[in-house]
């Protein structure tokens, strides 16, 4: 997936609106922001809650998880995204794995299906979304370490087996936003020990990816840079397409199972949206 680094999305930040736009949408989210802060987050702590969090509603689905998905819905519309899903996400314990381009992609992932996500340990300490993130069931690997890996693959395991979801990001690391990288094969392990499907998930923002590299994080940008950032930035779609799931007996192991995930998410970054959830 290659992208022009002269298209619209691609430009400077506020590409195509002035600063005084820019200034305008700040006027308004930022109070957005602070009641889904102050106003929304404690209605979510309530049904996170011991007492009330594992109640189910009509539909099946848990209370605490319907409410994380609606907070995380709710944080997107504050930055101007227009959620969009296409696909449907496996109803069973999966394996969710999708590109990798900025944080915005746990929570509009969350948005749509509550799962715990594999993620760097540096998260746990971001402002506001590392908050969120802990008790969303995050497992958190130390980069580099080999044991953190052992340990993050075993609660894997853990939870797959026990019915949960987990959701990954096979690169290891953000990207520009240009191309999805290569997926590390281990990370897979888990999901072929469980006997669980596999879900390639593609993360498109802007229409037809076009905002890719807006995103993403740049250069020597912090968290709270890249945070601020875009709440300046001009709305925008935030596509979440659910692809075909992979059963570990389609593939040949765990090295072949990455692969066609990866390729399911890059043929539909560039408009093919080949085979899809049903």
């Amino acid at each position: 997936m290659n992208r022009s680094p002269t298209s619209p999305d691609a430009a400077a930040p506020g590409y195509g609106s002035s600063p005084l736009a820019r200034a305008a949408r700040y006027g308004y989210r930022v109070p957005m922001l602070l009641w889904h802060m102050l106003v929304d987050l404690p209605l979510l702590l309530l049904a996170l809650n011991p007492l009330t969090g594992g109640l189910r509603l009509a539909s099946g689905e848990r209370l605490d998880h319907r409410m994380i998905r609606a907070w995380s819905a709710g944080l997107m519309r504050v930055f101007g995204f227009r959620l969009r899903r296409s696909g449907t996400p496996v109803p069973a314990a999966a394996l969710f794995v999708a590109n990798h381009v900025s944080w915005v992609d746990i929570v509009a992932l969350h948005s749509q299906r509550m799962m715990g996500f594999v993620a760097k340990k540096e998260i746990s300490r971001w402002p506001l979304v590392g908050w969120l993130a802990s008790r969303g069931e995050t497992i958190y690997h130390q980069r580099g370490s080999q044991e953190s890996l052992g340990g993050v693959l075993h609660e894997m395991l853990a939870r797959l087996r026990g019915g949960r979801s987990v959701g990954v990001f096979p690169e290891g690391r953000t990207r520009d936003g240009r191309a999805v990288g290569p997926f590390h094969a281990r990370i897979f392990l888990a999901a072929v020990e469980a006997g669980v499907a596999v879900q390639p998930v593609a993360l498109r923002y802007g229409e037809r990816a076009s905002a890719q590299t807006l995103v993403a994080f740049r250069g020597g940008e912090s968290f709270l840079g890249n945070f601020v950032r875009l709440l300046g930035e001009p709305a925008r779609s935030a596509e979440v397409a659910f692809l075909a799931p992979i059963s570990p007996g389609d593939a040949d192991g765990r090295r072949r199972i990455a692969e066609v995930a990866r390729q399911r998410i890059v043929a539909a970054m560039d408009g093919d949206p080949g085979p899809s959830a049903p």
